[in-house]
C-alpha cells in the first residue's frame, strides 16, 4: 500500500508540474506584431470584436501567403484563436474563404505545418464539399492536391462553419501528432498522427489565408508546454 501511494503522489506531482510549467499567452494582435509574407495586413473592427484583417494584394508566387509573429518560439503546446473567411468580391469560382493557422513556422518561411478551413463547404449542398471543410498541410512538399491525391479523406474532414462567420478552432501539438478542434468541440475535427516536417521542427505561429480569400483573426491565445 504504501509503495502505491508514493506512486501516486509522484504522479500527482508530475502532472502538476507538467500543468504549471505551461506558458499561456493572450497575444494582442497588430499589424507592428506580425511580419507579412505575400498578405496585406490591416487592424480593423470586424463582427463586434477588434481584429487583423488579411488580404493578397497581388498574385502569390506559393502557398506561404501569411503573416507571423514576432518573437514566438513554438514547439509544443495548443494555439487557439477566432477566424473568418471570406471569399473576396469578384473571386474566382473556386474561392472558399482559406482561413487558417500555421504553426512552427520557420524564420524564413521554408517550413510550417498548417490547419486551415474552407468556411464556405460547411453547409454545401454538395456532400463531397462538407467532407472538405477542414484541411491539413505542410510545407514544403505537402500540399492539398498531393495529400488528396495520395491519401483521400486522410488530412481532411467536415465540420459546421459559414463563411463571414467568427470560427473559434484550437490546435494541439505533441511532437509529431496534432489535432484539430472547431467551435468548442470535446473531440477533434482532425487528427494528423505524422506531421510531415517532423517532430523537432519549432517556429513562429501564422495567420494564413487562401487564394481569391479575405481572412479576420483575433482572440489568439498560445500555451506552450516546452
Amino acid at each position: 500500500m504504501k509503495k502505491i501511494t508514493t506512486t501516486a503522489v509522484g504522479l500527482s506531482f508530475a502532472l502538476s508540474f507538467l500543468f504549471t510549467s505551461a506558458k499561456a499567452q493572450d497575444i494582442v494582435l497588430k499589424p507592428a506584431s506580425l511580419t507579412a509574407y505575400q498578405v496585406a495586413v490591416t487592424a480593423t473592427d470586424f463582427k463586434g470584436k477588434q481584429a487583423i484583417a488579411l488580404e493578397m494584394p497581388g498574385m502569390p508566387n506559393n502557398e506561404k501567403t501569411v503573416a507571423v509573429l514576432k518573437g514566438i518560439d513554438f514547439h509544443n503546446g495548443t494555439i487557439e484563436a477566432t477566424i473568418s473567411g471570406q471569399p473576396r468580391a469578384n473571386s474566382g469560382e473556386g474561392a472558399r474563404g482559406f482561413v487558417g493557422i500555421a504553426f512552427r513556422v520557420a524564420a524564413d518561411t521554408s517550413k510550417m505545418e498548417l490547419f486551415y478551413i474552407r468556411p464556405t463547404n460547411g453547409r454545401a449542398n454538395d456532400q463531397m464539399r462538407r467532407n472538405h471543410s477542414t484541411q491539413y498541410v505542410s510545407m514544403p512538399g505537402f500540399p492539398w492536391e498531393k495529400l488528396r491525391k495520395e491519401t483521400p479523406e486522410k488530412y481532411e474532414a467536415y465540420a459546421d462553419m459559414l463563411p463571414a462567420e467568427w470560427t473559434k478552432v484550437k490546435i494541439e501539438v505533441k511532437d509529431e501528432t496534432a489535432k484539430f478542434y472547431v467551435n468548442g468541440a470535446s473531440q477533434p475535427t482532425l487528427i494528423v498522427n505524422d506531421l510531415k516536417q517532423g517532430k523537432d521542427l519549432r517556429g513562429s505561429v501564422g495567420l494564413w489565408i487562401g487564394p481569391g480569400t479575405l481572412g479576420h483573426f483575433t482572440d489568439l491565445k498560445v500555451t506552450k508546454l516546452d
